[in-house]
């Protein structure tokens, strides 16, 4: 047998000639799974291409319900209460599952699906018989269900402030914005609609 050594191509050389496409940059400008769970941003990183954003491990750790709330409580951030729950669960034994919920949690509660964005598949239920509607919408869209428990009140009413922050070395944050939603919820069909608030 002969033996061959393997002489390594300078990286800008091997990544002009294997690129499907040529650019220097990817701006994931997507939403909600694949665009945000870290799913792109993996492919980016197999592909040996350069993009902008949170990296594979933060965006998926952003993304699924579950995991960043395990990052929160770790770091000593406060977390509203909540119960996860699986869709094969659900449907096996709805009453058994439903109990965990309303034992620990208290109405008015937000269901929604654990891997999705932009609150598709998510509900506000505000007693029992609007939360099984509720978790068999999440279940269409994915196999994990959170349900949280709603924050404020009447007179205390929760407010959602959006702020992003750029930057590695040296990190920037732009202006807080708060969301005001028209209705109780600000659900995934006043988020896509021109009128936006």
């Amino acid at each position: 047998m002969g033996s061959c050594r393997f002489k390594p191509m300078r990286r800008s050389a091997r990544r002009a000639s294997d690129r499907a496409i040529n650019v220097d940059v990817i701006f994931p400008v997507l939403h909600g799974t694949f665009g945000e769970d870290g799913t792109i941003q993996g492919l980016l990183e197999l592909a040996d291409i350069a993009y902008v954003g949170a990296g594979v491990l933060g965006s998926a750790a952003r993304h699924g319900q579950g995991h960043h709330e395990s990052l929160f409580i770790a770091a000593g951030i406060p977390i509203v209460k909540h119960v996860t729950i699986l869709r094969s669960a659900w449907e096996k034994a709805p009453r058994k599952r439903r109990s965990p919920v309303e034992s620990k949690l208290r109405y008015p509660v937000f269901v929604k699906p654990a891997n999705l964005g932009s609150s598709v598949g998510s509900a506000k239920a505000h007693d029992r018989k609007e939360l099984r509607p509720a978790i068999e919408e999440a279940a269409k869209f994915d196999r994990k269900i959170v349900i949280e428990q709603g924050v404020g009140g009447k007179k205390n009413k929760a407010r959602e402030i959006e702020c992003s922050v750029a930057g590695q070395r040296r990190s920037v944050a732009s202006i807080p914005g708060e969301i005001v939603p028209v209705k109780e919820f600000y659900d995934y069909k006043r988020q896509v609609s021109r009128r936006r608030f």
